[in-house]
């Protein structure tokens, strides 16, 4: 292994096997490169120790934060360093400065939660603040929706301090004297500071004068103007091809007071962007689009529909959000009244007809504001959504024009991509003219990379017509870089080149970004490469709703676009194990990207059946959540079972698989001697000595059973209003909450019986158990026996009125994963779409 001087020098981990690596080699981006290997760092000695190594083995060096870039700035070919586990302390905030200096890992969110006790906060508030990383926003120069006000992350950043390639520590920041001496990279220093002096004119024709300006190196932060230059403002945007940062020292802001929200609805997509520049005359905190696209999208997604119907009015073609925050209700107010005016001095009215209906929709409740915030940051990932092979994608994604041509631009490129057979998919930030814009494409197929290739060409024309920035938000990386030279000419792209050759002359810090790239549509570097493909394999569940290999099921685990929604540490439920472990193994995108990379033969042979997918798999907890949560519907908890049924196939059952699959089987014959089934957990020695015959590990109780086990007996009214469904954990377990449910629907006057199997055998059961172990088939049948016990009482509860109760699962309170099955006739089986509760 080429980094093994590492070992014994790093104190965070290091992985080198393909499942690890295979789990780093994509961001959200169309792009994957298998890395040489990972690195998880814990501090800066660590940093120091991996870059020395990378460069006496001739690896590159990648950081990576969330892993959410758009463009394929975190995938390269050598050593990827994860900065998001460990290296994310916040080293001090000086409220009274408004400064805070973190290290590179630190998530947005985490620190907006530590500055709002203090009044303050960082407002470059990116639509993944809830999993992107200070070091990445820093590296991409992130912009988010309220950049009209607080500008950029150029803006906000005051120093950076970063270890070069040759292993040289430095600190960059401002000068305020015009230079620096005894500065420890002083002959860069002096070289870009001579850089800049001698091509100033030049850059400041070249560069556009756009606040959403973030492709290439920011030249002009070298050429002098109102301000000190600040050479940390070189490095912001950078893409960690000129240094690796250690330490971000950060401008802060007020909080933002109550702010309100006017809601424009416009008849055509045309007339919205046409009133931008309009409605950003009102001085807002922020313009954002949403169109009819991500409209119905969201619709669809249960996480989002109830918001949709709260504040969009009929069925507009485009929406603009307009928020304000003047500082008192009465200014809001105004503001609010304002704006009304003026979408009425354009011409519109919610009693008008066509061309000229539309109007205003004021927001001013504060919780449905935020609501409306989380579908507006979750564009992308909506658009996503789609369950088709064809999906909207990045590559001119965020391409930005002054406002008074914002109209016109998205008209011709909406004609671009109509002559290429598709449609583009329109949201974000229409206060600064950068629209996020993706072509719905289908990149497993060469004819639609060649439709890229063109679309990206004629796309990128337009902007320079313009005189825009074919990069505004989301950076460089792969996708754009080759595309410098026709934004910026020639001498530009040379100053690029002479910029990174001074701060990296071996190329070792993520080469092939910003400077010298490969071509962004080079099919080697694509997640789905020319010979991508998944062979035909059988599968227990029914997948029908999406398209590929396995009945559909390659199809919903290609769902994950790596948009690291399951990285959120705070709000919702998604996802637990890794808000514990902190380790991409163990997220919603880590699993994903495990099977996608197994099923299509990237791990190796049986790499789906194999014990790194089950270690894999281990930790999911089959909560749900992320069929919830997911902004793109991912089902981890039934792809696990999905996996546990293959591995079943191939293996077999261990004595530990039958002891948890089988306990309801058994379970009547055990709660008779409750006493001995107990002394597990009473005799000191007895858990570790049977640990390795039985696979419970011996740290953990095992759950208690009951010495007054629940029978059918105590509810047995023959004329029933509630029938209740007793499962095998309440049942044996823990019989107080059958007993409880049963007493408080007796007391609320109804009459209750335990639903009993049809052919008086073995006691019904959801049958969680044998699916935890990969036994859909014999749960189907489990499901079916209880669908049975059931039906009749359903049917007489159209004339009666009977109910169903299914009492909690005292180990687990979500519904169980469905039951069904490829290709299984859910009529015959009686069992309904959406699974059956235990």
């Amino acid at each position: 292994m080429p980094l093994d001087m590492l070992k014994g020098r790093f104190s965070g981990e290091i992985l080198e096997d393909a499942f690890s690596r295979g789990r780093y080699s994509t961001d959200a981006s169309i792009y994957q490169i298998m890395p040489s290997a990972v690195a998880i760092p814990r501090s800066k000695d660590d940093i120091s120790a991996a870059l020395a190594a990378a460069r006496a083995a001739g690896l590159p060096v990648t950081g990576r934060g969330g892993g959410t870039s758009q463009c394929g700035q975190t995938v390269n070919s050598g050593l990827i360093l994860d900065n998001s586990r460990h290296f994310n302390r916040i080293l001090e905030i000086d409220v009274e400065g408004r400064r805070a200096i973190v290290e590179p890992g630190v998530v947005l969110d985490d620190l907006n939660r530590a500055l709002k006790p203090h009044g303050l906060w960082f407002p470059v508030d990116v639509s993944t603040a809830s999993r992107a990383t200070i070091g990445g926003m820093a590296a991409n120069n992130s912009c988010g929706g309220r950049s009209l006000r607080y500008g950029t992350m150029r803006s906000n950043v005051r120093a950076i301090d970063a270890i070069l390639s040759d292993g040289t520590e430095a600190r960059f920041g401002e000068m305020p004297g015009g230079a620096l001496s005894n500065h420890p990279a002083q002959a860069i220093v002096d070289d870009v500071l001579r850089l800049g002096a001698a091509h100033g004119d030049l850059i400041d024709t070249r560069f556009p004068k756009l606040n959403r300006r973030v492709g290439g190196y920011n030249l002009d932060a070298l050429v002098p103007r109102d301000a000190p230059i600040n050479l940390s403002h070189l490095l912001v945007g950078s893409e960690g091809t000129l240094a690796y940062f250690t330490a971000i020292e950060l401008k802060l802001w007020p909080l933002v007071g109550e702010r309100v929200l006017a809601v424009c609805h416009f008849p055509s997509f045309y007339q919205a962007m046409d009133a931008t520049q309009h409605l950003v005359a009102l001085d807002p905190l922020s313009v954002e689009l949403v169109d009819n696209t991500m409209i119905g999208l969201s619709r669809q997604i249960p996480l989002f529909r109830r918001t949709i119907e709260a504040f969009v009015e009929g069925d507009p073609a485009a929406l603009l959000l307009v928020e304000f925050d003047e500082g008192s209700a009465q200014a809001n107010a105004r503001k609010l009244a304002e704006i009304t005016d003026r979408i009425g001095d354009l011409g519109f009215s919610w009693s008008g007809e066509g061309r000229n209906w539309g109007g205003v929709k004021p927001i001013t409740d504060q919780r449905l504001q935020g609501q409306i915030a989380e579908v507006r940051k979750s564009g992308l990932n909506i658009m996503m959504s789609m369950k088709q092979d064809g999906k909207p994608v990045s590559f001119v994604e965020d391409c930005a024009v002054e406002l008074t041509d914002l109209a016109d631009y998205t008209a011709r490129l909406t004609e671009v991509f109509e002559r290429h057979g598709t449609q583009g998919t329109w949201y974000a930030h229409a206060s600064v003219g950068c629209l996020h814009v993706r072509p719905v494409l289908n990149l497993k197929l060469e004819d639609d990379v060649k439709k890229m290739r063109s679309i990206a060409e004629e796309a990128f024309a337009l902007v320079a017509e313009y005189k825009g920035s074919h990069s505004g938000e989301h950076g460089d990386g792969i996708v754009r870089s080759e595309f410098h030279e026709r934004m910026y000419g020639t001498e530009i792209t040379d100053l690029f080149r002479d910029v990174k050759q001074r701060f990296d002359p071996d190329g070792v810090l993520n080469p092939g970004k910003i400077v010298d790239p490969p071509k962004m549509d080079d099919r080697s570097l694509f997640r789905y490469s020319a010979d991508y493909t998944v062979p035909a394999l059988k599968t227990a569940f029914d997948w029908s709703t999406w398209t590929g290999a396995g009945g559909g099921f390659q199809g919903a685990v290609e769902m994950c676009n790596n948009n690291g929604a399951c990285r959120k540490l705070k709000g919702g439920a998604m996802c637990p194990s890794y808000r514990v472990t902190r380790n991409e193994r163990d997220v919603t995108r880590g699993r994903a990207n495990s099977l996608r990379l197994a099923i299509s033969g990237q791990l190796g042979p049986d790499a789906l059946t194999s014990d790194a997918m089950a270690e894999t798999m281990k930790l999911c907890v089959s909560c749900k959540a992320c069929k919830r949560e997911c902004p793109t519907g991912v089902d981890m908890a039934r792809m696990k079972t999905e996996v546990l049924a293959a591995r079943v196939q191939k293996h077999g059952l261990s004595l530990h698989d039958r002891l948890v699959g089988y306990m309801p089987h058994y379970a009547p014959w055990a709660a008779r001697v409750p006493w001995l089934m107990n002394l597990r957990n009473r005799i000191p020695g007895l858990a570790k000595l049977t640990e390795g015959v039985t696979g419970f590990a011996a740290a953990r109780d095992l759950p208690t059973w009951s010495a007054n086990r629940f029978r059918d007996a105590e509810f047995a009214d023959p004329n029933p209003d509630v029938i209740l469904f007793a499962d095998a954990f309440n049942r044996y377990f823990e019989p107080e909450n059958l007993r409880a449910a049963g007493r408080v629907l007796q007391a609320a006057g109804l009459k209750v019986k335990v639903a009993t199997p049809v052919d008086g055998g073995r006691a019904l059961d959801c049958g969680r158990t044998l699916l935890s172990v990969g036994l859909v088939e014999k749960a189907r049948i489990e499901a079916e026996r209880l669908v049975a016990a059931l039906l009749p009482h359903v049917e007489a509860g159209a004339d009666r009125g009977v109910g169903t109760v299914f009492a909690p699962h005292p180990a687990r309170r979500n519904p169980c994963p469905d039951h069904r099955r490829a290709g299984g006739d859910r009529r015959r089986s009686g069992i309904p779409a959406g699974g059956v509760s235990g």
